[in-house]
């Protein structure tokens, strides 16, 4: 189970660490986005430094409209756990976003009011 930290505005920011290509891990605050429903979504620029491989396109609706997001297969680890991941890239993205993807397979416990946030 990995501890999180509410934002100034009330988000959800865990701390995770992507893995390059070359097993180099990079510790990030990723903000959990429930309105996203895929795993993980970075920046296009961020995603190039992490030499992960590309896997295709996929077109998502967004907030602004539909929008055309590269696929790269992403390596992560998230409460001491490696996974092996799709990753959205688009150029749009300013914060890394774990999705609600995540909520399937890990337990979210969030208590605003006695600063209890936790994932898996």
């Amino acid at each position: 189970m990995i501890q999180g930290i509410f934002g100034s505005e009330g988000q959800l920011f865990f701390e995770i660490d992507l893995i390059t290509n070359d097993g180099l891990n990079l510790p990030v605050d990723a903000m959990l986005d429930t309105g996203f429903t895929g795993f993980l979504a970075i920046n296009r620029q961020d995603v190039n430094d992490l030499d992960w491989v590309y896997s295709g396109e996929e077109l998502l609706r967004t907030a602004q409209g539909e929008t055309r997001f590269l696929i790269y297969s992403g390596t992560l680890l998230l409460d001491e756990q490696e996974y092996e991941i799709p990753v959205y890239a688009g150029n749009e993205i300013t914060e890394v976003l774990l999705g609600s993807e995540w909520l399937k397979i890990l337990p979210l416990v969030v208590n605003y009011q006695v600063g209890i946030l936790t994932l898996g």
